[in-house]
């Protein structure tokens, strides 16, 4: 059995890293839209609903946006402490250790 080299765990913690990045775009990529589309949908359904056609749809769609904002930031706020918890973060690639 060979023990751990120090590459082997700056790649460890490059990969997660990564991992945990592709998670936050993923989750961004999807959590937009639903919330949009939700909006649009809930506004439309209460304009058919109380006969305001464009009020409520144009309402909702408009509130999304600080909604939207609210969420992404709670998504990232919790992606940076996974990172920060992680055991050792690489905090330079080998590339950029040997620009200098």
């Amino acid at each position: 059995m060979t023990t751990p080299t120090p590459q082997d765990n700056r790649a460890d913690a490059n990969s997660k890293f990564n991992m945990t990045l592709a998670a936050v775009v993923g989750q961004v990529g999807c959590i937009t839209p639903v919330i949009l589309l939700g909006a649009l949908f809930v506004g439309l359904w209460l304009d058919r609903q109380f006969d305001t056609r464009p009020f409520f749809a144009i309402l909702f769609i408009v509130g999304s946006g600080p909604v939207s904002m609210y969420v992404l930031y709670q998504i990232v706020k919790s992606a940076t402490r996974q990172l920060k918890t992680s055991h050792h973060p690489a905090k330079f690639s080998e590339e950029e250790a040997n620009r200098e």
